[in-house]
């Protein structure tokens, strides 16, 4: 039992009957013990080198046992440390050895999720291990979670996690869409609007990506969607570019001034949404077109879209009329 701290069965069963009787020799431990008296010399050796006990100073020569306490529990303490460092650097291989067999093996790279239900446990085991960032394509029709019913979400956000999420204008045709969408926006998500998008998608701090492998839902196979679970790849990098090149083109999604989901979308003639007030302003005051995407968090191509959009409201053929619009009708 206390092999942790360093004892040999000899050496345990010697120390314990040193701590039971105080003061022992040599022949009446090795007695009492079963072992010759040559060989208990040795266990009594090694005990006192180890400081668990000392030798008097009377003849013939008898051991006393040191308090378990002080030479005893230090060694199991360190013991101890020992064996968490030890089960760290196991772990540490582990972790080695499966990004070597993944790397050699395609099916450590990509799993294979069959079913609503085991997909649907999936996403919230991935959310709630999700440490930075969520990524996701929200397509119309769901297959494993119906709007709203992510609760994982709120959780992740709570502690932190940032969720960018892209909705497809179909999305918004079902019932309570968009107060669901309005419930997570208020939480701390960062959404945006889309016409279309290819495929369904959710990344977890860009390291594990969850994707359909064949059509799901009502127009697919909901009673068994399949879908593929793949780490750091190749195919993870793509679908993170893919997600990222929408994202650019995508219309943010906010609560405005009466409390509704705004898109920055259409609005009357002479008023701005927010976005386009600010990018004008920007540009009014001289900034260059890469400069304001950096500030605004945009692609270029979109600043300047927006910017084009803004002329052909204004009628206004340059920049400069475009300038002298914005300031005759108040959009500044």
């Amino acid at each position: 039992m206390l092999e942790i701290a360093g004892l040999s069965p000899d050496e345990e069963a010697v120390y314990g009957l040193l701590v039971a009787s105080g003061r022992a020799s040599v022949s009446d431990l090795a007695d009492r013990a079963g072992l010759t008296a040559p060989r208990t010399g040795e266990v009594l050796h090694a005990l006192t080198t180890k400081g668990l006990a000392s030798p008097t100073d009377s003849s013939p020569h008898l051991y006393m046992a040191a308090a378990p306490d002080a030479a005893l529990l230090p060694r199991i303490r360190r013991s101890a440390d020992a064996l968490d460092i030890a089960r760290r650097e196991a772990a540490r291989l582990m972790d080695s050895y499966r990004e070597t067999m993944r790397r050699r093996d395609a099916g450590r790279l990509l799993e294979v999720i069959t079913g609503a239900e085991a997909l649907r446990h999936c996403l919230r085991q991935l959310q709630k291990g999700a440490q930075d960032e969520m990524l996701w394509f929200c397509k119309a029709q769901y297959v494993a979670m119906p709007s709203g019913s992510n609760r994982d979400e709120f959780d992740a956000l709570a502690r932190g996690v940032r969720y960018r999420v892209l909705y497809e204008k179909a999305f918004f045709d079902a019932d309570d869409a968009v107060s669901n969408v309005m419930a997570g926006v208020r939480a701390g998500e960062i959404a945006r609007a889309v016409p279309h998008l290819p495929l369904r998608l959710a990344v977890v701090d860009r390291s594990v990506a969850v994707f359909p492998l064949v059509s799901g839902g009502p127009h697919g196979s909901p009673e068994e969607p399949t879908t593929a679970l793949v780490r750091d790849s190749n195919l993870l990098a793509a679908l993170i570019a893919l997600f990222e090149r929408y994202w650019e083109d995508a219309v943010p999604l906010d609560i405005d001034d009466t409390g509704r989901l705004s898109d920055d979308g259409p609005h009357p003639p002479d008023v701005l949404s927010p976005t386009d007030r600010r990018l004008l302003s920007l540009l009014v005051a001289g900034v260059s077109d890469k400069t304001i995407a950096s500030q605004m968090q945009l692609s270029r191509r979109t600043v300047q879209r927006r910017i084009q959009s803004l002329m052909e409201r204004s009628d206004a053929a340059t920049r400069m009329q475009l300038a002298w619009h914005a300031a005759r009708h108040g959009w500044l």
